[in-house]
């Protein structure tokens, strides 16, 4: 066997071995993903009356089948807030190998801030849905019609409003990371700004009701997550920056 045959196989060795152990860790997140999921269920009652207690009106059902499907989705978006945090574990222990110490400690503390970051996403979007949302749509009708409110247009009206929220919250720890790995730059975002906000500002337009007030209250915060994750990305960048010529000298002497 030639000396390139050998490194090509040792090559697929190592990407199958990458694989195995992929495929194994996400095996090990949907066993938690499944009892948490089966958790919530359990407590669904309690789950519910959590969101029960902020609503003005009494919610309904039109079919057999609507109950069962509210079940499921609760019990599942609140799985997966509890499993979030042990995806992004498992992620950190599939590339720890390729990290230095430092990277190491440094990207372990991504994990919590992660989870941190995309609760107040869901608090914050849950906290405008209930708070501003729902009053300014009661309003609308001002008596002219019979309002039902059933479990599936609620709750879909709902994590297409906090869903949203609870990603975009994680836009600085994501500049952060990729400004760590070399893939995004201060510079870029100060230069992608226009259409950043454009992108933000149509995004806010589509996950509100058409009134100003209440997509500007939506906008703004966008907008400064994404100014502090230029800051953030600046930060990360300079300390890259003064950590490679700190290497450059210490191998200069």
């Amino acid at each position: 066997m030639s000396e390139d045959q050998q490194i090509s196989e040792d090559k697929d060795m190592d990407v199958v071995g990458h694989l195995s152990e992929l495929r194994n860790r996400l095996i090990v997140t949907a066993v938690f993903f499944i009892v948490f999921f089966a958790v919530g269920f359990i407590y669904i009652d309690r789950i519910y009356g959590f969101i029960e207690d902020d609503l003005p009106f009494k919610l309904s059902v039109t079919g057999l089948t609507d109950l069962i499907s509210v079940y499921l989705t609760l019990a599942g978006v609140a799985a997966l807030i509890v499993t979030l945090p042990l995806l992004c574990l498992q992620v950190w222990l599939f590339i720890r190998p390729g990290l230095t110490k430092p990277e190491r400690r440094t990207s372990l503390i991504y994990i919590p801030v992660i989870f941190i970051l995309f609760i107040a996403g869901l608090a914050f979007g849950y906290t405008i849905f209930v708070k501003l949302i729902i009053p300014f749509l009661l309003s609308l009708n001002d008596g002219m019609f019979n309002e039902i409110f059933t479990y599936d247009r609620y709750f879909k009206l709902l994590f297409r409003i906090v869903i949203p929220f609870a990603l975009f919250f994680e836009i600085p720890i994501l500049a952060m990371f990729l400004t760590r790995l070399g893939m995004l730059t201060p510079q870029f975002m100060r230069k992608s700004r226009k259409y950043a906000y454009l992108i933000l500002v149509i995004v806010g337009a589509l996950i509100t009701p058409p009134d100003f007030t209440l997509q500007l209250v939506a906008i703004v915060p966008l907008v400064l997550l994404y100014e502090i994750s230029i800051y953030l990305s600046g930060f990360v960048y300079r300390k890259k920056l003064k950590q490679h010529q700190e290497f450059m000298e210490d191998s200069d002497s």
